[in-house]
């Protein structure tokens, strides 16, 4: 049978307004260059007549998936002498935890030093080994004081220091926004490699920014710093407004979605329920045994911004729970404008104490180190509600703002 005319005048249209949505897209993706991007298109000039290396990992790639390494390596335009892997590894073989160790990359040749675990001394005697007159930075964060890739930049940035070493960051995106910074402000005495100074829990900042502020405000020794920035990138963007591809900057961080929920909901990493390790949801699903749907309702209930809670079940494949079938939720934001995921993350804590008679934290007290305090286990423990435990930060957070407006470099 033949399609009517008015099926193919349709058909004809939507195809027309699928064309220019997908020029309208391509068109505003254009306009973005990332770091590398711009230092490319110079001819690598402000890396002339140095041996570099890069500090790097699977998020360091171009528009079209090649890594800049391997671009790098191809291009007479610039020295590139050695690789630095962080946590997961160069070329992320590593689960969480882990790294790849000192070995010659197949594909280039070159020798990858393993940088995870290693600060100060140690650290710049692996630049000064390497040989390399500047250090290059060039990671995809996901906009989280507890992700440890900026803690990454910053030991490389103090070694770097050290070693007598230029240090140059090509910036990329926060795919989770520029916006705001939100949560709790560290605690210097709680300071690990999930936080090493005093930075909200959702930073809203880039790499190149943090980069600023931290040599500005935290190296005792500021080292000599560079930043490329992007351009056409805006502080409300969100992800998918890069026109860049997603690649996992770690295991369990499998989309931009994953990152969007990931500074509220990887508090759980504190507790005994699962925050979704092992499953294809991780920070989108949590759960333990026991749980039924109370939760779920408990959670919506509360009407947060932006997020609805469903009743969920699941069987992690490693992590906590392994292979046992347990009861919680699943995160579904629908308005990721209006979604604050560090208030609905304590909104989960509160909600589970309250619904769960099995919930505990975990007995090392691994929730202060995230949290960068006390001050939210011992509040919820007391009873405390979401917007107590909210209001208790933001005198920090107050403060943490002012200090972080001076380092911005994008509108």
């Amino acid at each position: 049978m033949r399609p009517s005319r008015r099926a193919v005048i349709t058909t004809a249209t939507a195809a027309a307004v699928s064309a220019v949505s997908t020029a309208d897209a391509a068109q505003r993706h254009r306009h973005l260059r990332t770091g590398f991007e711009r230092l490319a298109h110079a001819g690598y000039a402000p890396l002339e007549g140095q041996k570099v290396g890069i500090v790097t990992n699977p998020t360091g790639i171009t528009r079209d998936a090649r890594h800049i390494v391997d671009v790098m390596h191809a291009d007479t335009r610039v020295d590139l002498r050695a690789v630095f892997g962080p946590e997961h590894g160069f070329r992320g073989t590593a689960q969480a935890g882990g790294s790849e160790g000192r070995y010659d990359d197949p594909a280039t040749g070159l020798p990858v030093y393993d940088t995870y675990l290693k600060s100060g001394r140690p650290l710049a005697d692996v630049f000064t080994a390497s040989g390399v007159d500047a250090v290059v930075f060039d990671i995809q964060d996901v906009g989280a004081r507890f992700y440890t890739y900026i803690w990454t930049l910053y030991d490389c940035m103090e070694a770097a220091g050290l070693a007598g070493k230029r240090f140059v960051v090509l910036d990329r995106p926060n795919p989770v926004t520029g916006r705001a910074a939100l949560g709790p402000v560290l605690h210097k005495e709680f300071a690990t490699f999930v936080g090493r100074q005093p930075i909200a829990q959702a930073h809203g900042m880039t790499v190149a920014e943090l980069a600023r502020l931290f040599n500005a405000e935290f190296l005792t020794e500021p080292v000599p710093l560079e930043t490329v920035t992007m351009s056409g990138w805006k502080r409300s963007d969100f992800h998918d407004a890069s026109g860049l591809p997603w690649v996992p900057p770690s295991p369990n961080m499998p989309t931009p979605e994953t990152a969007l929920v990931y500074s509220g909901t990887c508090l759980f990493e504190g507790t005994n329920l699962s925050e979704g390790r092992g499953t294809t949801r991780p920070f989108e699903l949590l759960g333990a045994e026991g749980i039924d749907r109370r939760w779920a309702a408990a959670a919506n209930e509360l009407a947060l911004p932006g997020v609805r809670f469903r009743e969920a079940y699941f069987a992690p494949t490693f992590s906590k729970y392994q292979g046992r079938t347990i009861g919680g939720v699943q995160l579904h934001v629908h308005d990721r404008a209006a979604f604050d995921p560090v208030r609905t993350g304590i909104a989960l804590l509160v909600t589970a104490q309250r619904v769960w008679s099995g919930f505990a934290w975990r007995p090392d007290h691994w929730i202060d180190k995230l949290t960068g305090s006390t001050r939210v286990r011992t509040m919820i423990d007391a009873g405390a509600d979401t917007d107590e435990v909210v209001a208790g930060w933001q005198e920090d957070l107050a403060a943490f703002r002012r200090t972080r407006r001076k380092y911005l470099l994008y509108r």
